[in-house]
């Protein structure tokens, strides 16, 4: 079986290193915010040029204390994406805030900033007072933001960057975690910089939002211990996942390059069978940190039965996301932008994501395109 995600090929590297940090942490004793997570901080605000870097227990916490530190109040709106993971949009409810839905763009499966005007007007038709606009990364490339800040800063909006799948990612120069007034990324295993359990991250230049995220994720602790300034919820990283992010970071630049090798031969071998498929497309002056390699799927195709082959030939596959997050029971009560969600739609019926990581060969993605060519071919 070709592995969908291989983590043990990237263990099999670091395993040595690994054990030594998990062994000093054991040593110390301090399990819950020791000082390998201030060095996190230290090294992921130089990787990425944030100032401020608050390391968390998950993704989806990062994301609720960056709208905490945003100071969102409940019945204030945020746009989102409808094609994303659940947690881009459970966050706002779950401070009393309103997700309004709007659509992506087919290539780069991110936010389409020519729908921002109508889903503000949207929200502005039936009384909603839109705070924001969160941004989603989505399979590694980060959405257009130079378009989406200008569009914020023109409307007095603030952007919330949900990079769970895109840390690493570059937009023009500057790197994921650095684009907008705060970002959010998850430390998920299966994610580009991945732990081995939950973790996330907060970024920010702005101190306000990073000091109330701070206080927020220690039960809202105020500069004394046991002395709290506001409500907040316990969020605190793992010192043992932090001790292993710090040794897979030391790799990460190197797994970056490596993805986009795997992300070129799947292009060049894909290419070549002219199936009718649709690659995804990364911006001029991009770089995608390659979290998932998803492709559309001619509209003839069964994409289930696809899947069944291909499982016969021991390839993993997934599909993210066969149901719009809007489509979902908790959220088909929020409003949905006026110029509707088409392209959502379209990719949650045909998209297909194939196995990724930084260590498949070429052999094997070669073994792969052959074998969704002989399935298409039987169509």
């Amino acid at each position: 079986m070709i592995p969908f995600i291989d983590l043990k090929a990237q263990q099999k590297l670091i395993r040595d290193k690994i054990d030594k940090r998990i062994n000093k942490v054991l040593e110390h004793g301090q399990y819950i915010l020791g000082p390998e997570v201030r060095e996190l901080e230290e090294r992921l605000s130089a990787f990425t040029g944030s100032k401020y870097v608050l390391c968390c227990s998950s993704g989806t916490d990062a994301l609720l204390l960056s709208l905490l530190g945003l100071k969102i109040k409940p019945g204030e709106g945020v746009i989102v994406p409808a094609f994303t993971f659940a947690s881009s949009a459970e966050v706002m409810p779950l401070l009393g805030a309103i997700p309004i839905f709007i659509d992506v763009k087919r290539d780069t499966f991110n936010i389409d900033p020519t729908k921002l005007t109508d889903s503000l007007r949207t929200a502005k038709d039936i009384g909603i007072n839109v705070k924001g606009i969160m941004t989603v990364g989505l399979f590694g490339q980060p959405a257009e933001m130079d378009l989406i800040n200008e569009f914020a800063k023109n409307n007095n909006l603030w952007v919330l960057d949900d990079a769970a799948q895109s840390f690493g990612g570059i937009h023009k120069n500057k790197i994921v975690g650095n684009l907008s007034e705060a970002a959010a990324t998850s430390f998920f295993p299966a994610k580009p910089l991945g732990c081995y359990g939950d973790g996330g991250a907060v970024f920010t230049n702005d101190r306000e939002i990073y000091e109330i995220a701070n206080s927020s994720h220690i039960h809202g602790m105020g500069k004394k211990r046991y002395e709290y300034d506001r409500i907040g919820m316990n969020a605190r990283m793992s010192t043992i996942q932090a001790a292993i992010l710090l040794e897979k970071l030391e790799i990460f630049p190197e797994e970056f390059s490596k993805r986009q090798i795997v992300a070129d031969n799947y292009n060049k071998n894909l290419n070549s069978l002219d199936l009718g498929i649709e690659l995804p497309k990364i911006n001029k002056n991009f770089k995608s940190s390659w979290a998932q390699y998803s492709i559309l799927l001619p509209e003839n195709i069964n994409r289930d039965k696809l899947q069944e082959f291909l499982k016969s030939k021991n390839i993993p596959t997934a599909v993210y996301y066969p149901i719009p997050i809007n489509e979902h029971r908790p959220y088909n009560k929020y409003p949905v932008s006026k110029s509707g969600l088409d392209v959502t739609y379209y990719l949650s019926k045909n998209i297909l994501s194939l196995p990724m990581h930084p260590y498949l060969k070429e052999d094997e993605i070669i073994y792969i395109s052959e074998n969704i060519k002989n399935f298409i071919k039987k169509y």
